[in-house]
Parts: structure tokens; C-alpha cells; sequence
């Protein structure tokens, strides 16, 4: 039996566009002998739909969107819709009103309804906020064959795989014990650096332990700060990758089930990016591409500042979008290093990218002459400093407003952090890119990208950063060095380790707490930052979720 494993980058909310990729992909499938066509977790609105479905009307219309769907695909052919359904027991259970289903298509009509069993609840996962959990295994029969069906989380409770469970009940084990032949995964997995060798391992695991083959289906692109990474996957009994989808792009994958071995055999295995490097990039090329597009934009802008953060969002937003669509804008100060200017100039020359340059020395002027008296017998600070950022960010989204660009924030991990950025600022934007990007990593990727020729100029990744809000400031005045800073941030942040603990690894006592402190008078800032794409493990977007007045 062929099966076909669909790839689909979905727009949330998009019922009808999003039914009419799939129908054309079941299209495309039934000439080629193909008996099912699977589609990745809630494949007809988009992954995740978050507070859409509590819109009843919303809901109505997906099951309306389903029934054509039913009558216009191909009738031998048997297809999985990922749909979210009504719970009709909800009012007297008091449970969730929906739940996240697989619907099973065929013949013109709904040949099953299947119900995800497993609700994640953690980082960027909400599920119990809207669905009921399944109760039962869920399984059908196709040409003699028994399928097991399960949703992304159902196969992410396997106690001998994490060295524990997260989970009362595992969908996986019960599947095994009703003897199915295949086992069938459909997932919306958003991706973070090193998640796909996470996953072919433990779907890998699931094959051997219970000696059943297993087809996993991702579905691929971005919504909003999420990126889904697609590398659809499909392991044989004995353990062995048979096909995987490509990574970061639409893919239609089809195998054959053997009913003779009940076996998969071998089908395409595309490659891998080869590096963690080339892996983000991919990821925050389709991240900006997909964001940019679907919210109906066509066209970026950004500030060009001569430095390596602004200089690798552009380079990625011209690879995302192409050059002719990205303009970078210079705004050099009185403060601004002559290379500043030079840099800026020698990358958007590179990547082929327009430029406007808008010089903000009077501007600051205007500002020092208005704020005279309030300012006066006061010295020069920060706030003073934030003026020239603020000058820049009202310059991008003056430009941004009256042609129709979004503008992209440069700032990277390291600044949201600790708070090195600054509101109304560099802040201001619609998208920012590199949120979730450590500054050591920017540097990795900037180097990266210069491994066949010059693309970021040396000068950019050689000296040293710096805001150049006042004479001959750079980033270690006030911080320790990026080395550091990023082990003692990633500590913080991801691990969740306590100041003491830190201390422990090594690192400087006042070091630690100075971050610390940062971090924690910092979060009102990332509150009121547009959204970043997602590339680790936790980042500062929608799984973060710490308070803002409090001790």
C-alpha cells in the first residue's frame, strides 16, 4: 500500500485556502496508486490557531470547510485532516469544549474522528486552555492493514526514551497492545536547534521497542513567532530510516507498506543541514519570509548601523525576500565612528540591498534645545543616550507607515536579556528576527555565511560592539565579555539555575548577580517587544511568561 506523508505549510485561520492545499495535493497523489495521504496536526486551520477557536462561528465554519473537503477529494483515496471538533458532552461533563482531531476522509464522506490524547501544557503550548483530551487508542483498518493513529504529543511519553513520564497514559503502548501494523503520527512540532535529532531518535525508539514501523508527518513553516521545521519521518520495524521530508520547505514523501513483512520500504531520505549554523539560518529565513508575506507585506526596512546584528538581519531578510524588497536606512550621529558608516555601506553592497542614509545630528540638536531647561545642571546619561535610538526608531516607523514596509528589530538575545535596548527605540518594530539568537551565535552565523566569500565584511565581525550613543563607548564598559555573558544568560534563562548555583560553575559573584538583576528589570521591556522568532529551547515570546512587578 503507497502512503504519502503531505508536507503542508498552512496560513492559521486560512480554512479554504488551506483545504484547497490539501485537495490539490490529494489530486496530485491519487494518480500515483497512493491509498492514504496524511496531513499534519490541525492541517485545515493552521498551526496554532490559539483564541480562534473560541470563536463558535470559527469552529462552524471549519466543519463546514471539512464536509466539502469530504465531497471534493478524490473517493479512493482515504486522507487525514487535522480539524479541531466539537465536544458534545462538555456541558454536562464540564470538560473542554473541543477537541484536537484527526478527521479520516474517504468515499465523499467522515470515515472516522480521532482525538489527540495527550494536551501539552508548557512553554509555547496551551492545549488544555481549549481541548479535551481523548480517551480511547485510535486505530482503523485500510486494506487489511491496522492503523494506529496518534497526534504529535501522544508519542512524547515514552518513560524507557526520557527516563520518566509526563503523562499518566501512553497512546504508543496501548496502540501496541491492540496490534496494530503501522503506526501513524501527525504533528505540528515547532522546531528548535537540535529538535530534529531529538525526534528521529525517539521515533526511532518507538519502532524497535514495539517492533512496529512508524510514518511521523510535521508540518512545516512559520506562524508567528513559531517555525515549523517539516523533516517528516519514517522508520522501519527494525529501527532504520526509511524516507525523511525535507527540512524548511513544503515536501510530499511517499512509501510503501509492505502487507507481506508489514514493513515500510525504503523511499527518499533527504539531507539535513550540516551544521547547527546552517540549521538557524534556514529556520529564520522561512521565520521572516513567512511572517512577512503572511501578514500581507512585500517589503522590509531596517536601520543599518554598521554593526554584526543589524548587518545579519539583513543579510537574512534578503535571502528571505530578496534584495530588492529590503531597504536599509543609516542614520549616523555625531557620535557615529566614521567605519560605522563605511561598514554599513560595504554589507548592503554585498547582499545588493537599497539604502537611504538620514543623518540625525540636528535632529539630536532639537532635542537638547527643547529639554534645556528640564535637563538643566543634570549630566549626560542614559537618557540622553536613548534619544539618538528613539530619533531612529520614530525615523523607521515614520518610513515604515507612509510606505507600506515593516520594519525589522536588530536586536539579539543577549540585549533583550539584560535589557541593553531601548523602547520606542531600537525596540520599535514588526518582527524581530534575531530575539532568540545569542550574541556568540551571531557571530558563528556571520562567519558562517562568509565561508565561500565575503558577505558580513570582516571589519563588522572583528571589532568591537558598540551602541555608539556617546564618545567612544562599546559594549564591555558596561558588560562582561559576550563569552561569559551568554554562559551565565543561558544558565539563567534556559536552565533556570539560581544565582548560587552559577556561582558554583565558576563565575564571578558580582558578575552573576549584576545579571541577574538585569534580567529580572528587564522584563517589562521584552513585554513590549515585537514578536521573535523562536530558535532554542525558550526564548523570550510566547512560552515565556514571568511577572513584571515583583520581587
Amino acid at each position: 500500500m503507497k502512503i504519502a506523508l503531505a508536507q503542508l505549510n498552512p496560513i492559521v485561520g486560512d480554512l479554504q485556502g488551506n483545504a484547497q492545499q490539501i485537495l490539490k495535493t490529494a489530486q496530485q497523489v491519487a494518480t500515483q496508486g497512493v491509498k492514504l495521504l496524511l496531513t499534519p496536526e490541525l492541517s485545515l486551520c493552521g498551526y496554532p490557531p490559539r483564541d480562534l477557536l473560541l470563536n463558535a462561528n470559527f469552529i462552524a465554519e471549519m466543519e463546514r470547510a471539512l464536509q466539502q473537503l469530504a465531497r471534493d477529494l478524490p473517493p479512493n483515496l482515504h486522507v487525514s485532516i487535522g480539524l479541531a471538533t466539537a465536544n458534545p458532552t462538555a456541558a454536562i461533563t464540564g470538560a473542554k469544549p473541543l477537541f484536537n482531531s484527526i478527521a479520516i476522509l474517504a468515499a465523499g464522506s467522515i470515515q472516522n474522528i480521532f482525538h489527540k490524547r495527550l494536551l501539552p501544557t508548557y512553554d509555547v503550548f496551551d492545549e488544555h486552555r481549549y481541548f479535551a483530551p481523548g480517551s480511547e487508542a485510535n486505530y482503523f483498518t485500510l486494506d487489511g492493514i491496522k492503523l494506529g493513529v496518534t497526534v504529535c504529543e501522544d508519542l512524547w511519553n515514552d518513560e524507557d526514551f526520557w527516563g520518566k513520564r509526563s503523562y499518566l497514559v501512553n497512546p504508543i503502548a496501548e496502540l501496541a497492545e491492540q496490534n496494530i501494523d503501522l503506526s501513524l503520527n501527525l504533528s505540528a512540532s515547532p522546531y528548535s536547534l537540535g529538535k530534529q535529532q531529538v525526534r528521529s531518535a525517539m521515533l526511532k525508539h518507538a519502532a524497535v521497542k514495539y517492533d512496529r514501523a512508524v510514518l511521523y508527518v510535521n508540518q512545516v513553516g512559520a506562524n508567528d513567532d513559531l517555525i515549523f521545521d517539516g523533516c517528516s519521518l519514517g522508520f522501519d520495524r527494525s529501527g532504520e530510516l526509511i524516507c525523511r521530508g525535507t527540512a524548511f520547505d513544503r515536501d510530499l514523501i511517499i512509501v510503501e507498506f509492505d502487507q507481506v513483512t508489514k514493513d515500510l520500504k525504503p523511499a527518499n531520505i533527504q539531507p539535513q543541514p550540516d551544521c547547527a549554523d546552517a540549521e538557524i539560518w534556514q529556520a529564520l529565513v522561512l521565520g521572516v519570509r513567512d511572517y512577512i508575506h503572511k501578514c500581507g507585506f512585500q517589503k522590509v526596512i531596517l536601520g543599518l548601523s554598521g554593526g554584526i546584528d543589524s548587518a545579519l538581519v539583513a543579510a537574512i531578510a534578503a535571502e528571505a525576500l530578496g534584495a530588492e524588497h529590503v531597504l536599509g536606512v543609516l542614520m549616523p550621529s555625531t557620535y557615529s565612528s566614521s567605519h560605522s558608516v563605511t561598514d554599513a555601506i560595504a554589507v548592503a553592497a554585498n547582499l545588493g540591498i537599497k539604502t537611504e542614509t538620514i543623518p540625525i545630528g540636528e535632529l539630536m540638536q532639537g532635542f537638547d534645545r527643547t529639554l534645556e531647561s528640564q535637563f538643566q545642571g543634570t549630566e549626560f546619561g542614559i537618557a540622553e543616550e536613548n534619544i539618538q535610538s528613539r530619533i531612529r526608531g520614530t525615523l523607521l516607523m515614520s518610513m515604515s507607515n507612509k510606505f507600506g514596509y515593516l520594519l525589522l528589530s536588530t536586536g539579539n538575545k543577549s540585549e533583550m536579556a539584560v535589557g541593553y535596548c531601548t523602547l520606542y527605540g531600537d525596540m520599535n518594530g514588526g518582527l524581530a528576527v534575531i530575539a532568540d539568537v545569542p550574541k556568540m551565535r551571531v557571530y558563528s552565523l556571520c562567519k558562517w555565511l562568509n565561508r565561500e566569500r565575503e558577505i558580513i565584511p570582516t571589519n563588522i565581525i572583528t571589532k568591537p560592539p558598540s551602541a555608539e550613543l556617546k564618545p567612544g563607548q562599546v559594549d564591555q564598559d558596561s558588560l562582561p565579555p559576550y563569552e561569559i555573558l551568554d554562559e551565565i544568560l543561558d544558565a539563567i534563562v534556559c536552565e533556570h539555575q539560581s544565582p548560587s548555583q552559577i556561582i558554583d560553575r565558576g563565575f564571578e559573584p558580582q558578575v552573576v548577580a549584576r545579571i541577574a538583576r538585569l534580567v529580572k528589570l528587564a522584563e517589562f521591556k521584552r513585554r513590549q517587544a515585537p514578536p521573535g522568532l523562536k530558535i532554542t529551547d525558550r526564548a523570550f515570546g510566547t512560552g515565556w511568561r514571568m511577572p513584571i512587578a515583583a520581587k
